[in-house]
């Protein structure tokens, strides 16, 4: 190679909410030689992070390509991680430069491979500048939280709760990932506190806060006539593991919290999610509803048992009484897997599509390593909440899983 000609220079990432840190970063890496981006697309972003960009990919790349310490950049063609993989061999760089919180072994040994110098640099900030990264930009956007129930839900309605008492579980979830609408983490209830609250829940008790957030939402003059059942409004605003008790009211009797980290770790060890299509509009979840003492009986001992799993943390008896949870509400609610058709936005010209929840549940509960499924909510779409073996281990074999992060007291 010419000793004159500069060395290329390659770095990879996806710069969303392009800040100083990337800039600092660019101009660090453009020391080693002419500079040369790889972007990861949308697409990959949205598969890794479980999120949208801020900015689509094409926005991104025009902000980096105006750098000045940048030559040039592109759109990944890759995938995940790795994402930068083809771009890596159509550059051909000399020197492949990482942060250290993007530096691996993978990425070493395909420079290694390649016979491509590998660099680590650490992330300081400019001089006179405070040091940015895009998670404390994050941080300072919406921070409001979702639930997730794990078993006993629609107890919360009265006429459910008239034909036999019992607890409903949910826990609070932190938003590390894309929380999208019409998917059963109650963001109807989430973005009514959003019209109150844009950033973040106030410092207050918690129940008082849930209960203000119950009354706001169901005011006299809704027009729809529903009542959101508390469960809602309770799992989002009542952090760690919640259990409340429904007996014929809107408003529970009683509410009893757990914060214990182990458990709490415990769960998060256990439960992921897989993104599915939304509820789609128009269809109904609760026509043909079927409720009798007995099936309200069998939902209410499968969250009893549920609650006792979960502090003894014994994980086949969790699964068993999370599955018997989910049938006992499908037996009352079949529309949670299989959506009324025909009404207003559904296609009741498409049979082929219309059973994607089963399809769903008949793949997912045949994966190795999952133990237990239920469709968040109210279901008809959204998500497949899973309980697994091993999160971390699951996660790490299925892209599409997202693992969680139950929200603890300050």
């Amino acid at each position: 190679m010419d000793s004159n000609k500069p060395k290329k220079v390659f770095v990879s990432g996806c710069y969303d909410l392009l800040h100083s840190g990337h800039v600092e970063f660019f101009r660090q890496a453009a020391e080693y030689g002419d500079l040369y981006v790889g972007i990861g697309s949308d697409e990959t972003y949205l598969g890794y992070k479980h999120r949208p960009t801020v900015y689509p990919e094409q926005e991104r790349l025009f902000m980096v390509k105006s750098i000045k310490y940048v030559k040039d950049a592109c759109i990944n063609a890759g995938s995940g991680v790795m994402d930068f993989l083809p771009t890596l061999d159509i550059v051909k760089p000399d020197v492949f430069v990482v942060n250290e919180d993007g530096a691996n072994e993978e990425k070493a040994r395909v420079c290694r491979e390649r016979g491509i110098e590998y660099i680590v640099l650490k992330r300081t900030p400019q001089e006179g500048l405070k040091a940015r990264s895009s998670t404390d930009l994050k941080a300072a956007t919406c921070q409001l939280p979702t639930r997730l129930d794990l078993a006993g839900t629609w107890i919360d309605q009265p006429y459910v709760s008239c034909h036999g008492a019992g607890w409903a579980l949910t826990i609070s979830l932190e938003p590390t990932f894309e929380i999208r609408e019409r998917c059963g983490l109650s963001t109807s209830t989430r973005n009514v506190i959003k019209s109150i609250w844009p950033m973040k829940l106030p410092e207050m008790n918690p129940e008082t806060l849930a209960r203000l957030v119950f009354c706001f939402e169901n005011n006299p003059e809704r027009e729809d006539g529903i009542i959101s059942g508390a469960q809602d409004a309770i799992g989002i605003c009542v952090p760690g593991l919640c259990r409340h008790f429904y007996s014929g009211h809107f408003w529970p009797e009683k509410i009893e919290t757990c914060d214990d980290e182990a458990v709490l770790s415990w769960l998060e060890s256990h439960l992921c999610m897989i993104p599915l299509e939304p509820r789609r509009p128009g269809c109904s979840v609760v026509e043909g509803k079927d409720i009798t003492p007995a099936k309200v009986h069998a939902l209410t001992e499968a969250a009893a048992a549920c609650w006792e799993a979960i502090m003894q943390r014994n994980l086949s008896a969790f699964a068993a009484s999370y599955r018997a949870s989910f049938e006992a509400q499908v037996a009352m609610f079949p529309g949670m897997v299989r959506p009324t058709r025909g009404e207003v936005g559904c296609k009741d010209d498409a049979p082929e599509d219309q059973d994607f929840i089963v399809d769903a549940i008949a793949h997912w509960s045949a994966e190795p390593g999952v133990l237990a499924w239920k469709m968040p909510g109210a279901g008809g779409g959204g998500y497949l909440a899973l309980v697994v073996e091993d999160t971390s281990r699951f996660c790490q074999a299925h892209a599409e899983a997202i693992p969680l992060r139950i929200r603890r007291r300050k």
